[in-house]
C-alpha cells in the first residue's frame, strides 16, 4: 500500500460490498439452475472459495475476475462510493486498456499503437487554460 494514498485497511475492506456480490452471484446461480459446485467448475475456481465468500471473506482479484466473467456481473457495481467519490478514468487510460484487451491485436501491435496515441495525445491535449500544449 502506498503511504498516504489509501485509507486504513479496515476502511478499505468496507468499500467492497461482499454480501451484495454474493447475493447477486446466488441469484445468477439460481436463475441458471446450478449448484455451487457447478458454479465453481464453470468459473474455474474451487468450491471452498465460494464457501469462504459465503462466510463473508472477500474474494481475491483473480477469483473476483473469474466470477465476474462467469456471471456477467461488473465488479465496479459492488464498490461503495460516498456521494460523488466515483472517479472517472482518464481518457488515455481507457484507450490503453481497450488496446491491450483487443483480441485482434498482438501485444506488440497494441504497444506500438499505444506509443503513437500517447504522442498524439500529448501533442493535442489542451492544457489547464484550454489552449493546445
Amino acid at each position: 500500500m502506498f503511504e498516504g494514498d489509501c485509507k486504513s485497511e479496515n476502511a478499505m475492506k468496507e468499500q467492497f460490498l461482499n454480501g451484495a456480490f454474493f447475493d447477486a452471484l446466488d441469484a445468477h446461480r439460481q436463475a441458471k439452475g446450478l449448484t455451487w459446485k457447478a458454479v465453481a467448475e464453470k468459473a474455474r475456481i474451487s468450491a471452498s472459495t465460494l464457501t469462504r465468500i459465503a462466510q463473508g471473506k472477500r474474494p481475491d482479484v483473480d477469483t473476483l475476475a473469474a466470477l465476474c466473467k462467469w456471471s456477467g456481473l461488473r465488479a465496479d457495481d459492488f464498490i461503495a462510493y460516498e456521494g460523488d467519490q466515483r472517479v472517472k478514468p482518464e481518457p488515455l487510460a481507457e484507450i490503453v486498456g481497450h488496446l491491450r484487451a483487443d483480441k485482434n491485436l498482438k501485444p506488440e501491435a497494441a504497444k506500438a499503437i499505444e506509443v503513437m496515441v500517447r504522442v498524439a495525445y500529448a501533442e493535442f491535449r489542451k492544457d489547464s487554460e484550454g489552449e493546445h500544449s
